[in-house]
């Protein structure tokens, strides 16, 4: 699989779906991408030099070196951060490192819209080492050699420039339209759900399992695969699992999953003690590279088979929360649910039963909302 260009190619097709007579009247656009999906681009083509870092992608060669700069127990202290993707390429690759540039998913298919290669927003360079706190990256990373790939960095939902000339002739779109930096997929989710007080949390229920929790102190502890992203003058802290909706795909079919959930008695605790993940390795609540997936012993009923992998999905989710709370964060008080997941009644009920929180479906479950959200923002500071 091309992962830049099918990207590439659905963006555009996305374009080409926006109905024609709402073309003219688009005021804004941004979008929202896998946090930590690393791309190294050549600063003059903005090709590609390598195949993308995927989110959940581990590099435990670069952990080492990025340790020994980093302070102890920084979000960028997991193999899977950007910054061990971005030393992990920088060692292992002989070619010239001239006019190369480090962009997220999210940066890189802007791009394509507002042609200004080399702008990131605050939210995606977080697993890069920037400062949201500070508004800065640290001394300690731009006191190293590869600091001269790093995204110039703007707030999510900043006019970055017009649409191109060239996108806005194919597609119709008005000479006025903008372009607006991004963010991550959970915080999009999280924007959606339009959870605005503290102690307010969002669970993404998608390929993953992405916590969001609103509060007024910033954690990290890259230990947990716990980590802080800035939300005006408040925190969203959280991580994210590698549970979640692919592991559930990977044995059942959709129609399977909507019919066997109906037979589940959601107020019955499930013996069954599982740990549902779709390969070796494990970011949030723990953080075990190591991790084996643990999905036996599989009983003959699939509705119990099914409402075993549910429950034990809820408890990994409790434990979040619960470590969340253990580290200082606002405690959860209520949790709305986005992504896939939030269709299943059923999973809803377990959820609330072993969490011991009221938790809802989220008006708006797509993180897309979210990204128009900030698109709107953007639109608004014109």
């Amino acid at each position: 699989m091309d992962w830049a260009w099918s990207w590439k190619t659905t963006l555009f097709s996305l374009l080409e779906d926006v109905p024609v007579h709402l073309r003219p009247l688009i005021a804004s656009i941004s979008l929202d991408g896998t946090s930590a999906t690393t791309l190294i681009i050549d600063g003059n083509t903005g090709e590609p030099l390598a195949r993308p870092y995927l989110y959940n992608e581990s590099c435990p060669d670069a952990l080492p070196v990025v340790k020994s700069i980093a302070p102890v127990n920084h979000t960028v202290c997991s193999g899977t951060s950007t910054l061990c993707k971005l030393v992990s390429w920088w060692n292992n690759d002989k070619s010239d490192k001239k006019s190369i540039i480090l962009l997220h998913q999210a940066d890189w298919l802007l791009w394509f819209l507002h042609g200004q290669l080399g702008v990131s927003d605050y939210n995606n360079a977080l697993k890069v080492g920037y400062d949201p706190e500070l508004d800065s990256y640290p001394a300690w990373l731009l006191s190293q050699p590869y600091s001269q790939l790093l995204p110039a960095i703007k707030a999510p939902g900043t006019s970055i420039g017009h649409l191109k000339g060239d996108v806005r002739a194919q597609f119709g779109f008005s000479e006025d339209c903008i372009v607006c930096t991004g963010t991550t997929d959970s915080i999009a989710a999280f924007l959606a759900a339009r959870a605005t007080k503290p102690g307010k949390a969002v669970t993404s229920l998608g390929s993953t399992l992405a916590i969001k929790l609103l509060s007024t102190t910033r954690i990290e502890d890259a230990r947990y695969g716990v980590y802080s992203h800035r939300l005006d003058d408040k925190w969203l802290v959280g991580g994210a699992s590698n549970t979640g909706g692919a592991v559930l795909k990977e044995i059942f079919t959709d129609e399977q999953l909507e019919k066997l959930s109906e037979h589940i008695n959601p107020m019955d605790a499930s013996p069954l003690d599982y740990y549902p993940l779709k390969s070796v390795g494990e970011r949030f609540p723990v953080a075990d590279p190591k991790m084996e997936p643990r999905l036996h012993p599989r009983p003959e009923s699939d509705v119990e088979y099914l409402h075993g992998i549910l429950e034990s999905i809820a408890r990994i989710e409790a434990k979040a929360y619960i470590l969340l709370k253990n580290l200082g964060a606002t405690q959860a008080d209520e949790v709305f649910t986005a992504g896939g997941g939030a269709e299943n009644e059923k999973w809803t009920k377990i959820r609330e039963r072993v969490l011991g929180l009221r938790v809802s479906r989220a008006t708006q479950t797509e993180a897309a909302y979210g990204a128009a959200l900030l698109a709107l923002k953007g639109a608004q500071q014109k």
